[in-house]
């Protein structure tokens, strides 16, 4: 047997390569509300902006297709008064085509890869909105969605673990 031979014959066989193509993005839900203009109020304004990020995913009747939904809630508040300036709501989703990527790892997949592929168009919405709206362009700092993971995940070890057992 030659060193060749040897050589394909130990060889483990290849996995898969991972694809991912997103098949189509869109806004599922979008709220603007412009509280300052609503209460004719123009207070000499210091924002304070919070923002809460939510994310799901399913899979769709397709193989290997998901959807991924990143849940975006802004309120913007003036620092002096404590009064609300406006309040973003925006539900912003991807339908991905995912191979290649094993089962015990798809979940932190879709819920960190996905939703990274989207934050720059997820932030242009922001901006753009924000802009529209009478305020200054809103620029998201980026969003880390692995820690978001795992905080949900040590959150749901915690509730579990604190549900009394039956």
């Amino acid at each position: 047997m030659s060193e060749n031979d040897a050589a394909e014959g130990t060889q483990p066989q290849q996995q898969q390569q991972l694809q991912m193509k997103i098949l189509a993005q869109f806004i599922r839900d979008l709220s603007f509300e412009n509280v300052m203009a609503q209460s004719g109020a123009q207070p000499d304004m210091q924002p304070d902006v919070s923002v809460q990020v939510n994310l799901d995913a399913k899979k769709r009747g397709a193989e290997d297709q998901y959807e991924v939904i990143t849940k975006l809630k802004i309120e913007s508040k003036d620092k002096n008064s404590d009064s609300v300036l406006f309040v973003l709501e925006l539900e912003y989703a991807g339908i991905f085509n995912i191979s290649g990527v094993p089962e015990d790892q798809m979940h932190p997949f879709l819920l960190i890869e996905c939703p990274r592929m989207l934050f720059p168009f997820l932030r242009r919405i922001v901006s753009d909105v924000t802009r529209d709206g009478g305020f200054p362009p809103l620029n998201l700092d980026n969003i880390d969605f692995v820690a978001i993971y795992r905080s949900e995940l040590a959150r749901r070890q915690a509730e579990a673990a604190a549900a009394p057992q039956q």
